[in-house]
This record gives structure tokens, C-alpha cells and sequence, in this order.
């Protein structure tokens, strides 16, 4: 029942994002909106499937770029949020906002950094020179379908008003971190005692990542139904 009601779901939410607004005009079952959040800034649709329940999908993206130190390396690092949700809504009180929000994210958050220092980098327990090192690259990604769990108010497809206000707070689950770092003098990194080092570096950072498996998402919006 739970694979049939999920497959209904992903069809939907297809057959939604391609339609157009006027081909819903008038029934008040399709809305549109804009939202800001954790996720970043973005789009979404909403669509009910029966009464009090509704499909939504949609498009969520922000870059940010800055600095951070670790293990006395300096990286400059961007930030890249980009996220496709497909979630079902379920309003349990008729005539209420309230809602129980599930499904999964297409995840294609990550974070890619650059340290370079002008004297010598400590990396696991050794120190290195920089001309050893060169520059040290690093990404952090996570997994590419992330489930998704929360609670909401608004319904964008209530019949009481074709402007609707809405705000989520849930969490996505994007496991552990994949973290990865690679020094650009090649013969630095083919050296089997250098990859030892870097593999306990790229501990620690996995270590200071980890808590965010479990991604806060915080978000509110507006809709309008057609």
C-alpha cells in the first residue's frame, strides 16, 4: 500500500510540474509558490490527490562561499544547496492547515573547499611543507535520495483562500557525510605514508561533519491556487 501510494505520488508530481496553470483554471487543485528557507530559495507546487492529501514538488538552490580553519589549515570553502523535493501532505483536521509531511529529497548538496598555506600544513600527525602539498583540495557530499519527515501549516490548495501562507519545519536525513581531500604535487599524493595521513585528516572531518546527517529544514512561504 505504501509503494502503490508513493509510485501515485512520484506520477503526480511528474504530470503536475509539466502541466500548465490554465489547465487547472478555475478548480482551485493546483497552486503554485515561492518559498526561503534551510534548503535555500525556491519554487513549489502543490496538487491534491484526494481529500486531505496532497502532493508537492518543487525546486530549492542557494550558493554561499567563506572561510573555515581545521587542524590549523585554512580553507576557503562554497557552500552549494540544490534540492528537488517530492512529499506527500497530509492534513488530518479538516478545514485546517495543519499537516504531517513525508517523502524524499533528490539531494544534490555539497561543499567543495581549497586550502593553501604559504609555510606547512599538519595533516593527520604530520607536518608538511607547502611546496610537499602544493594545494589541498576537498568536497563534502551526501547521498543523492535523502527521506525527508516533518510537520507544516497551510494548505495552498484549501478552498477558503487562493492566497495561501505555509511554513515547514522537518528534517532531511542525508546520511554521513562523504568527505574527500587531495594534495595537487602528484608525487606528494602517490606516496602510500602521505595517503595514511590524509586518511586520518579526512577522519577528523568526517568527525566535525557528522551531525549534519540529519539536516534542519525550516522554511516558510507563499502560494497562490489557480
Amino acid at each position: 500500500m505504501k509503494s502503490e501510494l508513493l509510485k501515485k505520488a512520484l506520477l503526480a508530481a511528474t504530470l503536475f510540474l509539466g502541466a500548465t496553470p490554465a489547465a487547472f483554471a478555475g478548480t482551485g487543485d493546483l497552486a503554485i509558490g515561492l518559498k526561503g528557507g534551510t534548503l535555500g530559495i525556491g519554487g513549489e507546487a502543490t496538487m491534491n490527490l484526494v481529500p486531505g492529501v496532497n502532493v508537492r514538488s518543487g525546486f530549492n538552490t542557494l550558493n554561499y562561499t567563506g572561510s573555515a580553519s581545521k587542524s590549523d589549515i585554512d580553507y576557503k570553502y562554497k557552500l552549494k544547496l540544490q534540492t528537488i523535493p517530492v512529499l506527500l501532505d497530509l492534513h488530518p483536521i479538516a478545514d485546517s492547515g495543519f499537516r504531517l509531511s513525508s517523502g524524499i529529497l533528490i539531494n544534490n548538496n555539497k561543499v567543495t573547499a581549497t586550502g593553501k598555506s604559504q609555510a606547512s600544513y599538519k595533516i593527520g600527525d604530520q607536518t608538511y611543507s607547502a611546496s610537499d602539498i602544493g594545494t589541498l583540495t576537498g568536497n563534502i557530499d551526501f547521498n543523492k535520495v535523502s527521506p525527508y519527515a516533518g510537520i507544516g501549516w497551510g494548505n495552498a490548495v484549501s478552498r477558503h483562500s487562493s492566497l495561501t501562507f505555509s511554513c515547514d519545519l522537518g528534517v532531511m536525513f542525508q546520511g554521513t557525510p562523504k568527505v574527500s581531500l587531495a594534495a595537487s604535487n602528484p608525487i606528494t599524493a602517490a606516496d602510500p605514508l602521505f595517503k595514511a595521513e590524509l586518511d586520518k585528516e579526512i577522519a577528523k572531518v568526517k568527525d566535525s561533519t557528522d551531525s549534519i546527517k540529519y539536516y534542519p529544514v525550516v522554511s516558510i512561504g507563499l502560494a497562490y491556487a489557480f
